[in-house]
């Protein structure tokens, strides 16, 4: 296997980059491509990662039959804890009758059984940026090879429906095995230990810049909204998994306030007092949301409905069909706000605006407007333009 030699700086460490199930399935489906139209196995391929990065890889275990070749390539998670590092990712690629290129799931690629995923229900559960890089690398490969007919390349997993046992697909409604997935191409280490210390950093700089009122992220999401639907244009800190530990220093530091901007997938985990957001320390989304549709009146018939949800998104759509939609949002924010605030304590205000991508804006804290409008009116004069004011 070709390590991934890109490393970044997290914290005071330096983590190597692993690259993701998707872009193996991509690098296997080309390598596999090239040998069934050329009659060359290549010892090495290259895929550029959306994320800009060129992964090269050796395809490994060659098979072939009639009219189709099959290889694998290896998981290299880098310096990320992923129970996926180090499993083979397989591409059988077949000649396709016509000009279009298709892509589908084998052995140990799980199914989507539940509406308000990414693929929808009965497809293979091989998300959107993965079938896209897929059919990018047949294309290129037949394209290259003068082939005439389409390709398809089916993504197998021998280890994948053990391994999905680990994982949030079967709660998910995806049955049978693991998810292609990565919207970058690239696996970014998260050792939590750096990855804390590393929003430390980020908050004591931003301190010494004389920031007074924070901008703050779990993550990208957070970051899109705040600048594409509240007009945020100061770069925020991002928090991760680790809102807690972030409120604590934040508050530690002497900031004035924080905006805390973020998914309600994410956030929904705090009305519960759960501030490490990590699926793998805590999920409890459907029972805050089955509670509060409880509390703003939904029947067992809503509530069980609610519960029953794949995603956050899948809840609110029932929540929507039944009316309840806003006051159990209502009833969740007000839960939100409650606990961050405790955390935060008095000598730190802390605001917070609640969305989700299909149905936008879902909840903001009592003062999350009279925030909003001082970041809106102050911007102009954010140190450096950089995480607040």
């Amino acid at each position: 296997m070709v390590r991934l030699e890109h490393y970044i700086p997290v914290g005071r460490a330096r983590l190597r980059c692993g690259y993701t199930t998707g872009t193996c399935a991509a690098a296997a489906a080309r390598a596999a491509a090239e040998a069934l139209l050329t009659g060359l196995r290549p010892a090495c391929v290259q895929v550029n990662t959306p994320e800009g990065i060129a992964v090269q890889t050796q395809p490994v275990e060659w098979s072939a039959g009639p009219g189709w070749v099959r290889c694998a390539v290896e998981k290299d998670g880098g310096d990320d804890p992923d129970v996926t590092s180090g499993i083979k990712i397989f591409a059988q690629v077949s000649r396709r009758p016509g000009e279009r290129c298709a892509v589908d799931g084998g052995e140990g690629v799980g199914r989507v059984t539940l509406p308000g995923l990414d693929q929808p229900v009965g497809a293979a559960a091989i998300n959107s940026v993965p079938r896209r890089m897929i059919l990018q690398q047949l294309e290129q490969a037949r394209q290259a090879a003068g082939e005439t007919d389409g390709l398809r390349a089916v993504i197998s997993v021998p280890s994948g429906e053990a391994l999905a046992q680990k994982t949030f697909n079967p709660r998910l409604g995806i049955e049978g095995g693991i998810s292609i997935l990565g919207t970058s191409g690239i696996v970014r280490p998260m050792s939590e230990a750096a990855l804390v210390d590393s929003i430390r950093l980020e908050l004591d700089l931003l301190r010494a810049q004389g920031v007074r009122r924070l901008l703050a992220v779990p993550g990208n999401y957070g970051a899109d909204y705040a600048k594409d639907h509240l007009g945020l244009r100061s770069r925020p800190a991002v928090w991760g998994n680790y809102l807690g530990e972030s409120i604590d220093y934040a508050a530690g530091l002497g900031f004035e306030s924080v905006l805390l901007v973020g998914h309600l997938g994410k956030l929904v985990k705090t009305a519960a007092g759960i501030f490490n957001t990590h699926s793998a320390v805590a999920d409890g989304r459907r029972e805050v949301l089955a509670a509060h549709t409880a509390l703003a009146g939904g029947d067992r018939a809503l509530v069980n409905g609610v519960y029953a949800a794949a995603t956050t998104d899948g809840a609110l759509a029932v929540l929507e069909s039944a009316g309840l939609l806003k006051p159990v949002m209502a009833s969740i924010t007000r839960a939100v706000e409650e606990a961050l605030s405790r955390r935060a304590g008095a000598g730190m205000e802390i605001q917070v605006v609640i969305f989700s991508h299909r149905f936008g804006l879902l909840g903001r804290t009592s003062g999350a407007d009279d925030l909003l409008k001082r970041h809106q009116r102050d911007k102009n004069e954010a140190t450096g333009g950089s995480g607040g004011l």
